[in-house]
Parts: structure tokens; C-alpha cells; sequence
């Protein structure tokens, strides 16, 4: 059975998995006959961010407890993944993927990774395995393989395409049902909510990355 390796960083779109973006890739995880494990950093949220007035701060978060919501409570610290226990490691989205998991909302092209989450990819990068970024989790890829041009997709955001060229990186226009494969670097990306609008519309490209994922296996 093909083992993935899905990396959270929170729970919520506002300050960290996207809720609709990682259930979703489970499901199709499971529909195709894989098996995942669940993990985040065991780290606070830098921001916390109230979901109905999307005011910020007021109380304290850890990422690796609000991610267990999703994963009902299956889950471990990023520092226990393993790459030769897992064939794949796919990224949601959510704003926890850029400022939880690194410092691209604040810094862009300039931010910084994670060192727990660095390792992951370059681990993955580095055993030939391939690795999944769903919305703006395509960021990571970007500044850990800009240098190698890998090719990734946010959608067609004139602006962030701009700013993950300057990684290096470079950035293919792909519609919300589509996705991006740089067979080279194994990295397959597509926009979800990055273009949206409803779940059904982010869950055809999220299943065609899963299906890309595993076949790349």
C-alpha cells in the first residue's frame, strides 16, 4: 500500500490548514486506496485569527494540537517524518502554509521555511519521491526549489506569479480544476481556493493531484 505523508499547520484558512483543502485530500487518499499519516510542526501560531470577524490575536494556538482537529487526533510532530517510511508528502493550502510554515505573507520571495519543513521537502526532493502543494502551499516549493526551477502553479494572480518567479521558480497559469506537473523535480501543484469559488469547484483539482501524486510513486 502507497504511504503518504500529509503536513498541516493548523486548523482554519485564516491562520492555518485550509479545513475543506486537507479533508478533501484525504478522502481522495483513501478512495484510492493509500495510506496517510498526518503531521505539524509542534509549534505556537504566530497570529491567530478570529474566523467569523477575521479579527486578529485574542488568545494562543499550537499548531500541532489545532491540526489534530482535522486528523482526529491521529497525528505527530514534524520531526518524527520519516522520508523512507513514505512513498509522498502533499501540502494543503490555507494562510497557515504561508505564515505558519514559512514567512512567505510577510516576506514573499525574501521569506523563509520552516527548517523542520525544509527538511521534508528537500528529504523528499532528495529520495526522487513526490510532493503535492495545494493553493499557496506552493510557496514552500518555491523557496526551497526555486534554485532548481521547479514549475508550480497558484493559479493566474498576476502578482503572486511575479513573486514566486523571483524565487527562481517558475509559475504556469492553471485553472481551479487543474494541475501542474514538473516531472522532473516530482512537484505537482494546482490553485483550489486560491481561485475557488465553492468546495466542488477546488475538490477536481485536488483529486487529479492526488491521482498525479500516487501514479508518480
Amino acid at each position: 500500500m502507497i504511504k503518504v505523508a500529509v503536513v498541516l499547520s493548523g486548523c482554519g484558512v485564516k491562520d492555518g490548514s485550509e479545513i475543506h483543502e486537507a479533508t478533501l485530500t484525504l478522502l481522495h487518499l483513501a478512495q484510492a486506496g493509500a495510506e496517510y499519516k498526518c503531521f505539524a510542526p509542534n509549534r505556537p501560531l504566530p497570529e491567530t485569527i478570529n474566523h467569523i470577524s477575521g479579527q486578529s490575536g485574542g488568545y494562543e494556538r499550537n499548531m500541532l494540537l489545532e491540526s489534530a482537529r482535522i486528523a482526529r487526533g491521529e497525528i505527530e510532530p514534524l520531526e518524527n517524518l520519516d522520508v523512507a517510511g513514505f512513498d509522498a508528502v502533499i501540502f494543503p493550502g490555507g494562510l497557515g502554509a504561508a505564515k505558519n510554515l514559512s514567512t512567505w505573507f510577510s516576506k514573499g520571495p525574501e521569506g523563509e521555511v520552516l527548517p523542520e519543513v525544509e527538511a521534508v521537502i528537500r528529504s523528499f526532493r532528495k529520495a526522487g519521491k513526490p510532493q503535492g502543494f495545494i493553493c499557496i502551499a506552493p510557496n514552500l516549493a518555491a523557496l526551497v526549489l526555486g534554485k532548481e526551477g521547479v514549475r508550480l502553479t497558484i493559479g493566474r494572480d498576476p502578482g503572486t506569479a511575479q513573486a514566486i518567479e523571483r524565487t527562481g521558480a517558475k509559475h504556469v497559469e492553471r485553472e481551479v480544476g487543474e494541475i501542474e506537473i514538473d516531472r522532473n523535480l516530482k512537484v505537482v501543484s494546482t490553485p483550489a481556493y486560491m481561485l475557488g469559488p465553492t468546495i466542488a469547484d477546488v475538490n477536481e483539482g485536488i483529486g487529479k493531484l492526488v491521482l498525479a501524486v500516487l501514479e508518480m510513486t
